[in-house]
């Protein structure tokens, strides 16, 4: 007897057959595209090598030459032995000896792996070196801390606004609060920045000329961990995550341009569906994510896929179908907009759902698409948002600019990034439950990680190595409460230090290493002052410092310089 659970069950092996095919159909079709649209190209190539003698007769001579098969003429042998590759075809001679080649160049050596220049100093002071606009030390130190004042509230005053009106504060928060976590988080902002200038002369002065790590590194890494000292608390596991991903990013660059590294293609599509795999999984568990992560996955996926939702599904289900039943019976008045609804309820009820399913007000298919389609107008959004402050400048000079704010590359790429995330997580969890009969957190491991090959339509290092940070983060964190991990105190504003430091030696000694979106914010933190360091005569530690900027060679007063500067200053 045929039951109304395999006939559901056939069903979705259906449509999974029917879905594989109509892709094999597009890829197909794709395939027959460039095909053909490269069969033009392929026939103008033969018949123009036909032309130019690539075909030849069965004695080695172009056919219609003279001497060939079909002339009428005998060539010379002079001719016979051009067309013939240099010697006559009829001849008995043996072929003269052939030169080998000579031995391919060896390689150029890499600069960056010389220790010889690591080891090297340089006698230049710091004038010449890192505050080539003034001579003086202390006029330089509080230029800097200016400029890094004024950036740094610009920045966090408008954080600070947004996240209080998101989080719904109440008066008293910004009557009492606000302005004094905006100031202290402006003021470790500033440290950070006016410090590193303080220790780069104080270095200079102390060990009397400059080595590979003391432009960058060295001074960096007392002024940031003096500078994490002064944020909150709350807000240092956040810094440290984010400098921790911005190192982290640096130094893979770092190992790929010396040669340590070979990056894989599509990297950071498959780190981020191991972490995505790993998150899914936690997120499916008991008490497996809590906070922001849990909250934002919530969000995401919706509290269909939360495992507590329920756990008698059919009971539930019941008591959903009876009350619609009511709404139904209760409601008279039956125009367009009621019938639509009744009519899309109909559809999105009518169709295969797993009894483990819990998306009780649709069908396993309606409910996936129904997800991708909510979470790409989330993307769409977003995107858009974000570009209304650079396309707002042109809405009186040139108001057709406005229109590419809604036809955009990047805002369909960020929509068809999450909405075929949730879609593929979605359809994977439910295949699942019909070809298992049951709900298991394993399945979140296998939808996670097929959800993340949705990251091919919008690739970000960025996105995938903040996750990665982040499930570290959580690891670590659960191996702490499990008592199998240790718990070192003050670890954040140590990570935090370190990492600043090897982004600081980075934004000196290597620029093309540094994330480009890290490297516009410590332009903007010192009003393009970090450019004007003499890059020239660092290049002797073999970093390549002044790749990316050039010949450029600062402009130095000869009465504060210790070596003759290059181009120094001419004085009336």
């Amino acid at each position: 007897m045929v039951t109304a659970q395999s006939l559901c069950m056939v069903t979705a092996v259906y449509l999974s057959m029917v879905t594989v095919a109509v892709c094999l159909c597009m890829v197909t079709a794709v395939y027959l595209c460039m095909v053909t649209a490269a069969s033009p190209w392929l026939m103008c190539e033969c018949a123009s090598r036909a032309r130019g003698g690539w075909w030849r007769d069965a004695r080695g001579r172009r056919p219609g030459a003279a001497g060939s098969l079909n002339g009428s003429n005998p060539a010379p042998v002079s001719q016979r032995e051009e067309e013939g590759g240099g010697r006559d075809l009829y001849s008995t001679k043996p072929p003269p000896p052939r030169t080998p080649p000579p031995p391919p160049a060896p390689p150029p050596p890499r600069p960056y792996l010389n220790m010889a220049a690591h080891s090297k100093a340089i006698p230049h002071s710091c004038y010449e070196i890192g505050h080539t606009w003034n001579p003086s030390c202390l006029t330089s130190y509080l230029q800097i801390t200016r400029s890094a004042l004024e950036e740094s509230f610009k920045i966090y005053a408008p954080l600070y606004l947004i996240a209080a009106i998101l989080r719904r504060r109440k008066l008293d928060y910004y009557i009492h609060r606000l302005l004094p976590e905006l100031l202290r988080s402006t003021s470790f902002l500033t440290t950070n920045g006016s410090l590193y200038i303080a220790f780069f002369c104080i270095l200079r002065k102390i060990l009397g000329r400059f080595y590979f790590w003391t432009p960058g590194f060295g001074a960096a890494l007392p002024a940031s961990y003096v500078a994490i000292l002064i944020e909150r608390k709350s807000r240092r596991g956040m810094l440290t995550l984010y400098m921790a991903n911005q190192a982290t990013e640096t130094l893979f660059r770092m190992g790929v341009t010396r040669g340590y590294i070979k990056p894989i293609r599509h990297g950071e599509v498959l780190l981020f569906c191991m972490t995505t795999a790993l998150f899914m999984f936690y997120f499916r568990c008991k008490d497996g994510l809590q906070g922001f992560a849990f909250t934002a996955l919530k969000f995401i996926m919706g509290k269909e896929e939360i495992p507590a939702h329920s756990l008698v599904p059919e009971t539930v289900y019941a008591n959903n179908e009876q009350n619609l039943k009511r709404r139904v019976e209760s409601s008279r008045r039956l125009n367009l907009i009621a019938l639509t609804k009744k009519l899309m309820d109909r559809i999105c009820k009518d169709g295969p759902r797993h009894r483990c399913c819990k998306h009780y007000e649709d069908n396993c298919i309606s409910y996936c698409i129904k997800g991708f389609i909510r979470m790409f107008s989330v993307g769409y959004l977003i995107q858009c948002c974000l570009r209304i402050p650079s396309i707002i400048r042109y809405m009186f000079t040139k108001p057709s600019q406005m229109l590419s704010l809604f036809y955009n590359k990047e805002s369909l790429q960020l929509g068809a990034f999450l909405g075929s995330f949730v879609s593929i997580y979605k359809g994977t969890s439910c295949f699942l439950r019909w070809v298992r009969n049951l709900d298991d957190e394993l399945h979140a491991l296998i939808a996670g990680f097929l959800a993340g090959l949705s990251m091919m339509f919008y690739k970000s290092t960025a996105i995938s190595m903040y996750l990665a940070s982040k499930m570290v983060e959580t690891l670590y964190f659960k191996g702490i409460d499990a008592g199998k991990l240790p718990y070192f105190p003050h670890a954040d504003s140590i990570i935090y230090a370190v990492s600043t430091a090897v982004c600081f030696h980075a934004a000196v000694l290597e620029v093309h290493n540094l994330r480009p979106s890290y490297w516009k914010f410590l332009l903007r933190l010192t009003q393009g002052r970090f450019r004007f360091m003499n890059r020239k005569v660092l290049d002797v530690f073999g970093s390549q410092a002044s790749k990316n900027f050039g010949n450029f060679v600062p402009k130095l007063d000869p009465r504060y310089t210790v070596v003759k500067p290059e181009l120094p200053i001419e004085f009336s």
